[in-house]
């Protein structure tokens, strides 16, 4: 007897067959408010998308890390209270992984990819997490379409292949991604090596102050070697040659001494001003215009160990946005909102629930008071201690002081858009970058576009894609739709 074909056609619905009324927007506390737990949806879709590899990591598989120190080179207490960030000269140990996103754990490294850039900072507060990427934006704006997104990325259940149809199909019906788009077929979009790129936390942060008021943070570390990146014909004969080269170039320059670091910057965004801002700023699909904030410089991030082993260290090191300490916390950024919960979820899944006791992972500079126990590699580490709080032996207790300030909320839930500001266009900045680049830089951009496009199978997907950039800018549009249409015939 063979088995049934899964029905594939009619609406959308849960793993339990319930019909999906929106599979757009995840539901929040009022226009703009932060997500709630009890949007099943989200939850078992981002839930069942971490566990669809075993046992490497879904995204972000292939990687490379190291140690080092950031050290505080301005005095920013008047915008958070942080510990580590409350002293200028004050150094604290880092772990930072580097990655790219689609690969599994044995592609090649010089690959027209974002990279990921996870950053470990182990204070006298507990680790801080910050989880980005060497891109300021990203595709999407909203945590419910990242297992779709991420599904156009990799191999096509059918083919076993990563297919156009699929990249451009999803790309064409997601307008929001034309910005990121335009970044990755850009120059920038094959780093020639880990040392010579920005990292960026790419999402909107909050931090606080003693005082209780609250700043909206953007994270910017820029490359001290210099930007330096790869053709596409380059990267082929690269990724051939040495698939990798990204690691071993990493792991030989501090081997030598040659240290890598990068210069940090925030911008910083009273949040007063958030709400009334020309476009949201709490979507990850767009930059904050330098001339609106300056980026100011507060350190330097070096680079300066090797691990001692791949995998315990790189392929076990686990990273959550959700990991913050007192005067750091998360904005109403709903791609960041989804992430609180997966990255935690995928770590517990992928590698234990005593995953944070590896070395790589507990902190260093403090030490973890917490009363779980058990579970799977469980050391024992607590002894005869209470597992119960509050107790009258001596336990561990509350502070009653949280990391974050509370922000206001209003409305009714539902699953809702971020409220609307006058510039919310998913094309504007897009149609910025484009004009800021060389006449050299453009045509480039376009090659590389148009091979890739020129591969879909069917031509209205191919003129939904090229429809996109022409809304960035009208010269944009007009040379791409060209380009497809000569190598398409």
């Amino acid at each position: 007897m063979t088995q049934e074909a899964h029905v594939t056609q009619g609406p959308l619905t849960t793993e339990a067959g319930a019909p999906v009324a929106d599979n757009q927007n995840s539901e929040t506390a009022g226009v703009g408010g932060p997500v709630l737990v009890q949007d099943q949806l989200l939850l078992e879709k981002l839930a069942h998308f971490n566990r669809e590899r075993i046992p490497e990591r879904i995204v972000h598989a292939r990687g490379a890390g190291a140690y080092g120190t950031f050290t505080l080179t301005r005095d920013v207490s008047q915008w958070t209270r942080a510990k580590f960030l409350s002293e200028v000269g004050k150094q604290t140990e880092t772990f930072l992984r580097f990655s790219t996103v689609a690969g599994n754990l044995g592609a090649a490294d010089a690959v027209r990819d974002p990279r990921g850039w996870a950053l470990k900072f182990y204070t006298e507060e507990g680790n801080y997490d910050l989880v980005g990427n060497n891109t300021p934006v990203f595709f999407i704006k909203d945590a419910i379409k990242f297992p779709d997104f991420i599904h156009t990325q990799k191999r096509d259940p059918y083919t076993g292949s990563q297919e156009a149809d699929n990249v451009w199909d999803f790309w064409g019906l997601s307008p929001e991604a034309t910005h990121q788009v335009t970044w990755l077929f850009g120059d920038r979009g094959i780093p020639a090596s880990y040392r010579h790129m920005n990292g960026y936390g790419s999402h909107t942060f909050q931090w606080n102050n003693e005082a209780g008021e609250v700043f909206w943070v953007k994270y910017h570390f820029k490359t001290d070697q210099g930007i330096k990146n790869l053709t596409s014909e380059e990267a082929a004969k690269l990724a051939g040659e040495d698939p990798d080269s990204h690691q071993r170039d990493l792991r030989e320059a501090i081997e030598r001494g040659e240290f890598p670091t990068w210069t940090v910057q925030v911008q910083i965004m009273p949040a007063a001003e958030a709400a009334e801002y020309r476009f949201n700023p709490f979507d990850l699909t767009k930059v904050w215009p330098h001339e609106d904030y300056p980026p100011i410089e507060i350190g330097k991030l070096e680079l300066n160990r090797n691990p001692e082993n791949i995998f315990a260290e790189v392929e076990q090191s686990i990273f959550s946005p959700a990991h913050f300490v007192p005067g750091i916390g998360p904005s109403p950024d709903k791609m960041l909102q989804g992430r609180l919960f997966a990255y935690g979820d995928a770590h517990r899944y992928r590698v234990g629930i005593n995953a944070d006791h590896l070395p790589v992972n507990r902190p260093h500079a403090t030490e973890a008071r917490t009363n779980s126990r058990d579970g799977f590699l469980y050391d024992g580490r607590h002894k005869g201690a209470k597992n119960y709080e509050p107790n009258s032996f001596g336990g561990p207790f509350q502070t009653d002081r949280p990391l974050w300030q509370p922000l206001p909320v209003t409305g009714q839930t539902g699953d809702t858009a971020a409220a609307t500001h006058a510039e919310d266009n998913d094309f504007v900045q897009a149609g910025n970058l484009y004009r800021l680049m060389s006449e050299d830089e453009k045509g480039r951009l376009i090659e590389n576009l148009s091979g890739f496009i020129a591969k879909v199978s069917r031509d209205d997907i191919a003129e939904r894609a090229i429809e996109n950039f022409r809304q960035a800018d009208g010269d944009f549009g007009k040379r791409l739709e060209a380009a497809v249409q000569a190598l398409r015939g």
